[in-house]
Parts: C-alpha cells; sequence; structure tokens
C-alpha cells in the first residue's frame, strides 16, 4: 500500500506539527505534501522529503504566504496522488481538497474547518479592520468562495476525523457530516509530575486577540494581592503590557525549558479562549498542574471541574473578569479537592501513544469499510451472494484483498 500525506502548510512548529508527527510516526514510508515548506525545525517530519506546490516560488512566499490564500484551492489540486492507494490529509485550510479516485482512500484529519471562512468570519474582519469599503467586500467576496470550495472538497474525503467534539459539531454545521473525535497527542513523557506548587498563577500563549489574554491581566491587574506570570509574545504585546498591574510579571517569549519550569511550579494556569481543542492546558496537567479555564470549546473535554471525580480544575461562563475572579476564587476554596496526581492521569489520557492507537485503528476502519463496499459492488455486478462473517460484517462469497 502507497501512503501519501498532505499538510497545509510547513513554516513554524506547532499542534498540528505534533499531529503530522505522529501521523509519520504510523505512515514511516509515506510520501509527504504541503503547500510550502519552510519549516526550520525538521525533527517532525523525520527527515521526510516534501513534495511542495507552485506557491512555494511565488514573490515573498516564506513571509507572506497567508496572502496566496485565494491560489490555496488550486495549488493543492495540481499534486498529482493517482499512484497511492490511501491518502491522509492534515487539514486547518485546504489540505482535504486534494484531489483523489474512487479506489482511493481518503482520511482527513480536520484540525479545525476555516474558521475565518465559517462561524468566526465576523470576528476576523473587525480584527483585520475590514468591516467597510472595498477590501471588506473583496475579503467577503474571497470568503463567500472558500466556504463554497470548502464544503464540497468535504465530499471526496471517505472518514473525517476531528480533534474534539467541539470541532466535530462545527464541522456538522459546516459539511453536514459526521466526525470520528480523536484528541491531538500530548506529548506528556515530557513534563514531569511536580507536586510542590509557589504562590503564583501562569498564562502562556501567542498575544493575539482571540486568546484573551488581555482579560486574563486586567482581571489579576484587579487583584493586586495575587501574582500573575505571562509567557508568550505577539502582536497584542503593548496592549496587555499596558494593562498590566505591579503584580503582574510579563516575561516575553521564553525557550520551552522555561515554560515546563514555570508551568511545574504555578499555583494554577489560566486559560481564557475559546479553542478547538488546546494543548498547553494538558501539558500543565501534565506537570500536576491545576487549570482555570473558560468553559467553551475543547477545555469542555479536557478539564475535569470540581464536583466530578478526580477534578482538575474549575471553569469560568462568560469571558469577563467578574466571571473569572469568581472562578479564582472557587479554585482558591476548593483546591484541596484537586491533586496533583488526578491532573497528571487525565493529561496522560491524551498522550502521543493513546493518539497513534486511535488514528491506526480509524484508518484500519476506514480502508476495511472501502474495501466492503468495493466487493459489495463486484458481487451485485456479478449477481453473486454476500455472506456474514463470525463477528457479523459482511462479506463476498471470496474475500478481497483487505481481508486476507
Amino acid at each position: 500500500m502507497r501512503v501519501a500525506i498532505v499538510h497545509d502548510w510547513l513554516v513554524a512548529p506547532g499542534g498540528a506539527e505534533k499531529v503530522l508527527e505522529q501521523i509519520i510516526e504510523c505512515f514511516p514510508d509515506a510520501d509527504l505534501f504541503s503547500l510550502v515548506d519552510f519549516l526550520e525545525d525538521r525533527r517532525p517530519l523525520r527527515g521526510k522529503p516534501v513534495t511542495t506546490s507552485f506557491i512555494q516560488c511565488l514573490p515573498f512566499a516564506r513571509r507572506r504566504y497567508r496572502a496566496y490564500l485565494p491560489l490555496m484551492p488550486l495549488a493543492v489540486e495540481q499534486f498529482d496522488l493517482s499512484g497511492y492507494d490511501l491518502i491522509i490529509t492534515s487539514s486547518y485550510a485546504v489540505a482535504k481538497g486534494v484531489l483523489v479516485g474512487p479506489d482511493q482512500t481518503h482520511v482527513s484529519y480536520v484540525h479545525s474547518p476555516m474558521r475565518y471562512a465559517w462561524d468566526m468570519q465576523h470576528q476576523y474582519l473587525r480584527e483585520a479592520g475590514l468591516t467597510r469599503g472595498p477590501r471588506s467586500w473583496l475579503a467577503r467576496v474571497l470568503l463567500h468562495y472558500l466556504r463554497g470550495w470548502d464544503s464540497h472538497s468535504a465530499n471526496s474525503v471517505d472518514r473525517l476525523v476531528a480533534n474534539s467534539q467541539f470541532v466535530a459539531r462545527r464541522m456538522m454545521k459546516t459539511y453536514r457530516r459526521d466526525a470520528a473525535v480523536i484528541p491531538p497527542p500530548v506529548d506528556v513523557h515530557q513534563f514531569e509530575l511536580c507536586t510542590n506548587k509557589d504562590d503564583f498563577y501562569l498564562t502562556a500563549s501567542r498575544m493575539v486577540p482571540y486568546k484573551r489574554i488581555d482579560l486574563i491581566v486586567e482581571t489579576f491587574s484587579a487583584t493586586p494581592h495575587r501574582q500573575l506570570i505571562v509567557i508568550g509574545d505577539g502582536p497584542e504585546m503593548a496592549a496587555i503590557r499596558a494593562k498590566a498591574g505591579p503584580n503582574v510579571t510579563i516575561l516575553g517569549y521564553q525557550p520551552a525549558g522555561v515554560l515546563k519550569d514555570y508551568l511545574q511550579r504555578a499555583k494554577a494556569f489560566v486559560f481564557a479562549a475559546e479553542e478547538d481543542f488546546g494543548i498547553v492546558p494538558l501539558e500543565a496537567q501534565a506537570c500536576g498542574t491545576p487549570v482555570i479555564a473558560f468553559g467553551k470549546g475543547g477545555a469542555l473535554e479536557t478539564v475535569v471541574p470540581v464536583g466530578e471525580a478526580h477534578p482538575t480544575g474549575v471553569y469560568f461562563g462568560r469571558q469577563t473578569v467578574v466571571s473569572m475572579l469568581d472562578a479564582i476564587d472557587r479554585f482558591e476554596r476548593q483546591r484541596e479537592q484537586i491533586t496533583p496526581a488526578a491532573c497528571r492521569a487525565n493529561a496522560e489520557r491524551f498522550s502521543s501513544a493513546v493518539f497513534r492507537r486511535a488514528f491506526m485503528a480509524e484508518v484500519t476502519r476506514t480502508i476495511a469499510a472501502a474495501g466492503l463496499r468495493s466487493e459489495a459492488t463486484v458481487a451485485e455486478k456479478a449477481g453473486t451472494d454476500l455472506v456474514t462473517d463470525e463477528v457479523g460484517w459482511p462479506q463476498p462469497a471470496s474475500r478481497s484483498s483487505w481481508g486476507r
């Protein structure tokens, strides 16, 4: 079986690249495709060469590859995958739109449908300053085109896989398709359990508007007896620094070893974004650190609230200072109910090994189902009967190659 893996773009390591790395672990002999490849840290690729699209050679592609979004549907359709039996796409933009034939099996791990083209279009336009004028209308026409193409491209996928129940619901809204749910891998073994906690709270994220680091800083600045450490950098840095009180320390970007040290020692990790999944809260829990999280999106699937068995944190219901303060107060009153061991055990449910087993099982079932449909069609045309095997699966009278 020849396998192709298609990823949207390889520019910087992130959560999607961690998923890609584990997919490559599952299929080490697969060929790898991506619209562009400017990735400096090659470790996730396991030394594989990458076949790129024509966008790789366009002017300023290294820094401005996102500007070529209107060309990306066309670019991904130019990959010739006709020689492959199994195509796996790792998609948060256009990768799942590759062209496949009726005898090929296509499994797509969808990190999220294009949020900027679907339910979060208006938020993205506001943040980009594109609410009115000719550029706004041009952007809206482009997003309208992308929605149609994105919805249509889902029809070529044999099995959609979502990274969370939250994303699966978004996919049902956008594609009207059910999706299997396989949470992304968390490298829990890179984070050691620490039971001794210092007297500070921690948040860490890229400083972009939807992460709501500004809300966290504003909340803690209103309670000067609590210490907050902020790790991360991004376009919102200046605005966030302006809101920070003397009890808030903003460290900017820090290497992985420094982040891990703070994750291990923090009293709690604070998470205010509505994320599709959210890996850092699980990395905190792998260190034995509780999480105070906004109770929407993927956090509902990764944090066990006080009141349930083996809790690992608390939720706040609205992205407001009052709601977050209430959650911090509840955490401090109920902190003794949360143990580092429970946090660690919860994180281990999302380990890389668990991901690989679940993903391989889903791919195997999809290949089997595709073979079953093919054999059923052949049997129908030949006028033969299907028999049932010992576990209830319909089988052709002569077993196919996938069943041997």
